[in-house]
């Protein structure tokens, strides 16, 4: 089964960056692209009437200019579009089970959140079965050139970010395009080490040392798998989002795993990811576990 890219968009300036990011990703691997806007009968609306049909005839004209644009910016790609009526959440959570990524528009900075990364952006995180990613109004195709990096958080264990280096190295083998794989660590209290974890650091030389040592553990399965790719191993004394958010300057892409859940004051993605998607400049893309 193919399953394509697909982009959510709701008419801002965010939502078509992240349909154009999402029309470039479909043609490099090859893939179609879907384009989904979700949408709610309103009975004030701008177009001031209680009109179902009108609605929703506004709202796919809307799309379809949008998609006019990609059209004749990539001839070759093929291209579907949904106007399905219904909660935004479950529409894109439910239209990224089917596909190979979910691409939606990030204001970003500060409290103010754009409509598809506030609430619903954050919901859509915590259900979403295949990766999400968030792009900038400012994002454009010259962002993606050599020199500018795929930068991908690694925490834990190898199999902890599995997934979110998988999806960076082959992004960065399609692209050409060098993989920066950061690891943070800051020193943990006297408290917690073991006995074991004690010689664990002894036989490495060190904390920093030992750190390095994981990272490479975790890198070596897909340094095998994807001989071609460049990659750069940073290790840094620091918080994950601050080491991240200080390397973005030269991404064209950060990566992060997801580490979300549900709460009685609603849904949460983990600080790391919150931290990135606030702050990056870049694209972001949030990874579910494998």
């Amino acid at each position: 089964m193919t399953r394509p890219i697909t982009a959510g968009i709701d008419g801002s300036e965010e939502s078509l960056a992240a349909l154009a990011w999402a029309a470039r990703e479909a043609v490099r691997r090859d893939l179609p692209l879907r384009v989904v806007h979700a949408w709610r009968f309103q009975t004030h609306d701008a177009l001031d009437t209680g009109d179902r049909a009108a609605q929703e005839r506004w709202v796919r004209e809307a799309a379809e200019e949008a998609v006019r644009a990609v059209r004749e910016r990539h001839g070759g790609l093929d291209v579907t579009t949904d106007v399905p009526e219904g909660d935004a959440v479950e529409t894109l959570t439910a239209a990224a089970a089917g596909a190979e990524m979910l691409v939606l528009g990030s204001r970003g900075h500060g409290r103010l959140m754009g409509f598809l990364v506030g609430s619903v952006g954050q919901q859509v995180i915590v259900d979403a079965e295949r990766p999400v990613v968030f792009v900038r109004a400012g994002d454009k195709a010259s962002d993606e050139v050599a020199g500018h990096e795929i930068v991908v958080g690694q925490e834990g264990d190898p199999e902890d970010s599995a997934a979110a280096l998988g999806f960076a190295f082959e992004t960065a083998a399609r692209r050409g395009a060098t993989v920066r794989a950061v690891r943070a660590w800051t020193l943990p209290p006297v408290f917690a080490y073991s006995p074991s974890s004690l010689q664990l650091l002894d036989e490495a030389g060190g904390l920093e040392p030992f750190e390095r040592k994981n990272l490479a553990e975790a890198l070596a399965p897909w340094r095998e798998r994807f001989p071609d790719v460049h990659v750069v191993e940073h290790v840094e004394m620091g918080s994950a989002g601050q080491v991240l958010l200080s390397v973005s300057g030269t991404a064209q892409l950060m990566v992060v795993g997801r580490r979300a859940r549900r709460s009685a004051v609603g849904a949460r993605i983990g600080s790391v990811a919150h931290g990135v998607l606030h702050h990056a400049d870049c694209p972001v893309a949030v990874v579910p576990p494998a």
